[in-house]
């Protein structure tokens, strides 16, 4: 069944007929500022933290300008297939919700894990949960109804605990586990600092800590009776510097499709699939890490030439469904929202989320209906040009 998501904003003109205007933004300057007055201050400065001077997040919002689609003419598809394959399935989407470790936070409700998961359900967007969330992995699974769930692992240095995220996750019914090799240990975040502000320290988003018989039996007392202990064993598992044997191990520990999160250099996307990887994920952490400068859309098309035909997704400063097409039409498998999602989750939870979630379809739908592209094959075989000046 082909989707025409485009139809929603028919939906929202019709709406507009009745006298009923839309509760939600659909620009992302108007989601930011709203959910800079919906949450928490601190939540808020977390999520909208970079590294450094925020050098490389700007970087990473300004590369989409550098490029641009030409559109095709008498040839407008009156039906578009936006469907791609992501981890071995078939989805719908060529989009998908990027981990973030504070999600949970962002919704009013401060269970904005189950919130995602609910909007994954209604729109059919891939949701990535992060091995930091206010609700443990089993329980955010079924809110997504058939759409895949993935899950993002913190790699810690107890095998026992790491082993036991992995298959707590295979056997509750996630589709796939991403790596994450950026993050072994925090980047440099001066607007965190200034505050103290890294909410784990306070027992936020750590239940899938809390509730692993692994991580508790290194405790006297459950961290509900008594946090510090919790909060200082944590400390001493989080910080593990990777390598590729660590690949290999978790390689052996599922039969799930694992993604490395963190790939910039095409040598390290052919390490990573030398050592087991079935998909490369593009990705800076939305600049919150290493302040380089150096945009993931610029670094790319380097790594696609070097996966080969290893599928390859990506994120970092996709601000619009116009920046998720140049990304797509540069080679990659799909395309995942960051900040964006966080922000949308904010002020209405999973009614809120679904709303952004369904006009970035829209707008994505619409833009390759005018463009000329019926699938994204034929828009990555027009591919994308240069802009100057």
């Amino acid at each position: 069944m082909v989707h025409q998501f485009g139809d929603f904003q028919n939906v929202v003109y019709a709406e507009a007929l009745k006298g009923i205007a839309s509760r939600y933004p659909f620009d992302y300057p108007s989601i930011e500022e709203k959910a800079a007055k919906a949450l928490p201050d601190w939540v808020y400065r977390y999520v909208s933290s970079a590294a450094g001077d925020g050098r490389t997040q700007r970087a990473n919002v300004e590369a989409y300008s550098r490029y641009g689609i030409i559109p095709r003419m008498m040839t407008s598809p009156p039906e578009r297939d936006l469907s791609t394959v992501l981890f071995g399935k078939k989805v719908d989407v060529p989009i998908f919700m990027a981990p973030i470790g504070m999600i949970g936070l962002c919704s009013p409700d401060f269970h904005g894990d189950v919130a995602a998961a609910t909007a994954a359900g209604a729109t059919g967007v891939p949701y990535c949960l992060s091995t930091f969330s206010q609700t443990r992995m089993e329980e955010v699974v079924p809110h997504a109804g058939g759409t895949p769930v993935f899950f993002q692992l913190y790699l810690p240095n107890d095998r026992e605990l790491a082993a036991s995220f992995i298959q707590r996750a295979e056997s509750s019914g996630y589709s796939g586990i991403l790596l994450t090799v950026d993050s072994w240990t925090l980047g440099f975040r001066p607007n965190d600092l200034v505050i103290g502000n890294f909410p784990q320290f306070r027992g936020f988003c750590m239940q899938n800590y809390y509730t692993d018989e692994n991580f508790l039996k290194h405790l006297s007392k459950p961290p509900e009776e008594d946090i510090a202990p919790a909060q200082r064993h944590y400390a001493t598992v989080f910080a593990k510097p990777l390598d590729w044997e660590d690949l290999d191990w978790i390689r052996t520990q599922t039969t799930l499709p694992v993604a490395v999160k963190g790939i910039q250099h095409p040598e390290d996307a052919r390490k990573a699939i030398d050592h087991g990887a079935d998909v490369i994920y593009v990705t800076n952490h939305g600049g919150r890490q290493v302040n380089s400068g150096v945009p993931t859309l610029q670094l790319l098309p380097d790594v696609l030439k070097s996966a080969g035909t290893t599928p390859v997704v990506f994120d970092s400063g996709v601000r619009s469904a116009t920046d998720a097409l140049i990304a797509l039409a540069l080679g990659a498998t799909a395309v995942g929202l960051g900040r964006p999602y966080a922000y949308a989750l904010s002020y209405g939870g999973a009614e809120s989320l679904t709303h952004y979630l369904r006009g970035f379809l829209a707008e994505l739908d619409l833009c390759m209906a005018v463009a000329g592209f019926k699938d994204l094959e034929e828009l990555r075989e027009a591919g994308v040009v240069r802009v100057t000046g």
